[in-house]
């Protein structure tokens, strides 16, 4: 299956789940017009808290559909959205994606891979168990979080279901994802 975007989503404000629109647009160095997260400096309440000044490195969600099927056959309601992702993917592994890979999606857009979501206790505020569900254990015993990745835009540009999605890599050596 060739990489391809299969829903976007956005929210105004600071809820926990998005809104399926049929387009978003994405704004260079901004994130996702009209949503919550959109700017230059960080936007997610506890990073406010901390340092208002640091730069958004979270400005656009991606998580992979195969992580709601794992899910779902697991007994959770989850779906395009639920998880306040902006961008819901299939065919293309995300998490194994280094830090710094671009995603060009559609025609114009492109977004740059800065790190792993982490799980929060939100994703038990919306079905109880759910953040163990997406935590797990590398072969070395090290934390593994599958809860999407987090990227900010390069090239802005109009993202929708159905788009293509390629993926360039940066220059080696290429840096696993961290928790951003």
């Amino acid at each position: 299956m060739n990489p391809v975007v299969t829903a976007v989503a956005l929210s105004q404000t600071h809820t926990f789940t998005k809104a399926v629109v049929p387009a978003i647009l994405l704004l260079a160095g901004l994130g996702v017009e009209g949503d919550a997260h959109l700017g230059v400096t960080v936007k997610h309440r506890s990073r406010v808290r901390a340092d208002p000044t640091q730069p958004n490195l979270r400005q656009v969600h991606l998580i992979h559909g195969e992580l709601h099927d794992e899910l779902q056959a697991a007994g959770f309601n989850v779906a395009e959205g639920t998880m306040g992702e902006n961008i819901t993917t299939r065919g293309i592994d995300l998490l194994g994606l280094p830090r710094g890979a671009r995603l060009h999606l559609g025609a114009d857009a492109i977004v740059e891979i800065t790190g792993l979501r982490n799980p929060c206790v939100q994703l038990d505020h919306y079905q109880q168990g759910l953040t163990a569900a997406v935590l797990g254990r590398h072969a070395d015993g090290s934390l593994m979080r599958r809860a999407g990745v987090m990227g900010i835009v390069v090239a802005g540009g109009t993202v929708g279901a159905g788009d293509s999605i390629r993926v360039t890599l940066p220059k080696p050596p290429h840096l696993p994802l961290e928790r951003v």
